[in-house]
């Protein structure tokens, strides 16, 4: 593998490269996302992560980490949600569905101080936005084509921020790096052999992964 320059190489110190490889895109690119919301994210706050697959899986962790949240996690799938609360989430939901958002405020005593959708389709985007609470952040991560209809007046956050997909820096991938060598971060990935990635990613449309799928050259 050839590189313009190093400085888009990040040394590994105990970690082993397979293991770190889904942290340079999962890992770093929810860590940006919960990163940017911190500002918006009190002692105590509350974070809602819908999507709790492999960048959710991992944003639930971020939350945990640099913040006192209580963490809630939305999700389809009851694996899933078992997993993200191994990972430590404090409450978990099945859905999207009608009662989404009802469900989040009644936990939460009203609506999050931060909202990450990992999804991205209407439903997401419309229960999301109606969980973020006053002065709180929604952060559009998924791409799932989604959209949000009517008008927007009184559908955005009052004094909050709601921001689409950005690609995370050098600085968040050394940083991502660093909490998994420290032991704060767990990475669980499936490997699979070249000839096999055909299967990986049937796994990953059925929702079967357990974090990450590598694919190991021959």
């Amino acid at each position: 593998v050839l590189v313009a320059t190093t400085r888009e190489l990040v040394k590994l110190h105990t970690l082993d490269p397979v293991v770190a490889g889904p942290l340079t895109d999962a890992g770093a690119t929810s860590y940006h996302a919960v990163k940017r919301t911190l500002p918006r994210i009190p002692p105590g706050g509350t974070a809602v992560v819908i999507g709790a697959g492999g960048l959710g899986a991992y944003a639930i962790q971020h939350l945990l980490a640099l913040t006192s949240a209580r963490v809630v996690a939305v999700d389809v799938s009851s694996d899933r949600l078992a997993y993200a609360t191994e990972l430590g989430a404090h409450d978990v939901l099945k859905g999207v569905n009608d009662d989404t958002t009802t469900e989040i405020h009644r936990l939460l005593g009203g609506g999050a101080n931060a909202v990450f959708d990992f999804v991205g389709i209407d439903q997401t985007i419309t229960h999301g936005l109606q969980s973020t609470g006053k002065a709180g952040a929604y952060a559009l991560v998924g791409a799932g084509n989604g959209s949000l209809r009517g008008t927007m007046f009184d559908k955005l956050p009052r004094d909050g921020e709601v921001f689409s997909f950005q690609a995370p820096t050098i600085a968040d991938t050394l940083e991502v790096i660093a909490l998994a060598e420290s032991g704060k971060l767990r990475v669980d990935v499936d490997i699979f052999p070249l000839d096999r990635v055909a299967e990986a990613y049937e796994k990953m449309e059925r929702g079967e992964l357990r974090g990450r799928a590598v694919v190991i050259p021959d």
